[in-house]
């Protein structure tokens, strides 16, 4: 009951609302306006509280807030560059459209980051269900929008597509610590805008990096948590160099053993952006690289070892295991572990290892004050492997033919194998924007294609297999 009410209405210098624009208070916090310019919030100061106010395409403005005060207005400057973010505008639904949104900036994005996957810095957000396969958000994770699971759910990164071609899920641990180079995301629940593509069934979400930064800045963010998880990112840009260059830079590693038992991850990724800016284009390009490595966690705890039913534990889960790598500490840990924790993978490289690297450049530019364009060329390179021990697997199931030891017939062996995947998605996407009055029209499309390949490795076998031999090998087209 001591706090006051206060409304501030954020305009350009003609009078104009500036929507989205984001308001740090001292001692009270981020906030963001909606897309009408407005702002409501509450505050039991008595006195001028300083304020910071930013939004893309205008000068920040630093100001005094005198509370308690009703109404106040805050009219800032634009940039006489050209600023506005025409390939998030192009993808994104705006304030008077009939979609079911939210809309995240760069305050809050970086107030849930603490180094876990983008799924759990979403979850908070309506209508939205996750999953961790290690148990703590770190590695693979899983989101469900409105019941409707990834397959469903079109994202992408400066409107550039990051499903997967061929299972149309996403992976968002090939891309450790995206979050820290985000300045906005943008989920629309149910069938909504998109101009690289046909419409997302179950959701949207619209990954955005590409806005700017006019200071230069310098920041080493550390996080540290249960289960041995940690986070480090180093964070650098250059600001607006000459009123026309930009370079921005992050590297980042995070790691974990996980909820899960051998269930760690060791992320590595890095961030670099270059742009030129001038008064009517910019042209940027930027470089993401993701690598992981994730010990297998994705399989479910067996019955028997749920209901602690020992004797179909040894025989239908520890028997075909194998036990050629056990030692009896393994078989005690396999056997006492917690049935919420359990996980029999005892093979110590039973990991996934993957490397995705994108490449992007983007041209925008404004005719005049109603007509922009923009378009965009992307590579996105992914390889990697699973590996796995199998035991007791047979010759025959490898295209081999069976093994002879003197005068007896070997069928099976122990071996470990690896299953790869080799593949570039490339292409371009276009977005030609009229805007009136109090109306807007987009037209856009896009352009790609899927090379894959899938083939698989035996690095090791106890017998009868040569070292490294190739045992399949398929190529896709999407």
């Amino acid at each position: 009951m001591a706090q006051s009410k206060t409304t501030l209405l954020i305009t350009d210098s003609a009078g104009s609302p500036v929507p989205n624009a984001t308001v740090e208070i001292q001692r009270s916090g981020s906030f963001s306006a909606n897309a009408r310019g407005l702002l409501v919030f509450y505050s039991n100061e008595r006195a001028p509280v300083p304020a910071l106010v930013t939004s893309v395409g205008f000068r920040p403005l630093r100001t005094v807030l005198s509370l308690p005060d009703s109404f106040i207005t805050i009219r800032l400057e634009r940039n006489d560059l050209f600023l506005d973010p025409v390939e998030i505008r192009a993808i994104r639904a705006g304030g008077q459209s009939p979609f079911a949104k939210t809309n995240l900036s760069k305050g809050e994005i970086e107030k849930l980051n603490l180094g876990q996957d983008l799924p759990f810095l979403l979850n908070q957000t309506p209508s939205v269900q996750i999953t961790s396969d290690a148990g703590n958000g770190v590695g693979y994770t899983g989101i469900r929008i409105r019941g409707s699971d990834a397959s469903r759910i079109n994202v992408t990164v400066n409107g550039i597509p990051y499903n997967d071609a061929e299972s149309q899920g996403t992976f968002f641990v090939d891309l450790p610590d995206i979050a820290s180079s985000l300045n906005s995301i943008q989920i629309q629940r149910g069938v909504g805008t998109s101009s690289n593509g046909a419409g997302a069934f179950g959701a949207s979400i619209n990954l955005s990096t590409n806005e700017y930064n006019e200071k230069a800045y310098a920041e080493i963010n550390n996080s540290f948590g249960s289960f041995n998880t940690r986070k480090h990112t180093v964070k650098a840009g250059t600001g607006l160099i000459g009123n026309h260059f930009t370079v921005d830079a992050r590297l980042s590693a995070v790691a974990s053993d996980g909820f899960i038992d051998r269930a760690s991850s060791h992320l590595k990724s890095y961030f670099l952006s270059g742009a030129y800016i001038s008064k009517k284009s910019t042209l940027r390009v930027n470089i993401i690289s993701g690598h992981e490595k994730t010990y297998q966690a994705w399989n479910g705890v067996p019955e028997s070892k749920l209901f602690y039913d020992q004797d179909k534990l040894t025989t239908h889960y520890y028997n075909n295991i194998g036990t050629y790598y056990f030692t009896p500490e393994d078989s005690a840990n396999l056997f006492n572990s917690n049935a919420r924790t359990f996980n029999g993978f005892l093979y110590e490289n039973q990991t996934d290892n993957y490397q995705q690297d994108h490449y992007q450049a983007f041209f925008n530019h404004q005719f005049d004050t109603n007509w922009s364009f923009n378009t965009a060329v992307f590579l996105t390179k992914g390889k990697g492997y699973y590996e796995e021990f199998k035991k007791d697997a047979k010759y025959s199931s490898y295209g081999l033919p069976n093994f002879m030891v003197g005068n007896e017939t070997v069928t099976r062996t122990d071996l470990v194998r690896q299953l790869w995947l080799d593949n570039n998605f490339y292409g371009g996407i276009f977005s030609l924007i009229r805007k009136g009055a109090g109306n807007q029209l987009t037209i856009g499309g896009g352009w790609n294609q899927y090379d894959g390949k899938h083939y698989g490795r035996i690095p090791w076998a106890m017998m009868g297999i040569p070292k490294n031999f190739q045992n399949y090998y398929y190529e896709a087209t999407k």
